[in-house]
């Protein structure tokens, strides 16, 4: 059995007081982390962006608003067009506020993408093994 999904979507950055643009958000998930996504955001090659999101919270994001620190997400309808709204806050600013970005994103492409993860790793069936990850920590790696 495959125990790592990947998916690449487009989607629409919005940073600041800017137009939405498009760039790639590469969606990884690997069953050795089981509670985790991890997204890259991507332009013309470069990396803009990577993030480690909590998969059941962008599971609920799909459904209903999510969210209280750095990461938000929440559905948004645009027309018949259903999305998945996503901020992120980022490092303090000189101006003392903080970067900020809006990814809207194709819903139904991230529920796929959920469901394939569901596949691997059902969820409530996630495990951590924590012998291992402290023995990795207390040898250094």
């Amino acid at each position: 059995m495959n125990s790592f999904v990947h998916k690449t979507l487009v989607v629409q950055l919005q940073a600041g007081d800017t137009d939405r643009f498009s760039v790639l958000a590469h969606l990884s998930y690997d069953a050795a982390d089981p509670f985790a996504v991890t997204v890259v955001f991507s332009h013309d090659g470069r990396v803009l962006a990577r993030w480690q999101l909590d998969r059941e919270m962008l599971g609920d994001g799909l459904r209903r608003p999510v969210g209280v620190g750095d990461v938000r997400m929440r559905p948004q309808a645009r027309g018949m067009w259903q999305e998945l709204r996503m901020e992120f806050l980022g490092d303090a600013r000189a101006d003392g506020g903080r970067h900020h970005a809006v990814v809207f994103a194709w819903a139904p492409g991230f529920a796929a993408f959920l469901r394939e993860t569901y596949e691997v790793v059902r969820p409530g069936r996630e495990e951590v093994h924590v012998d291992d990850f402290l023995a990795g920590v207390l040898a250094g790696g």
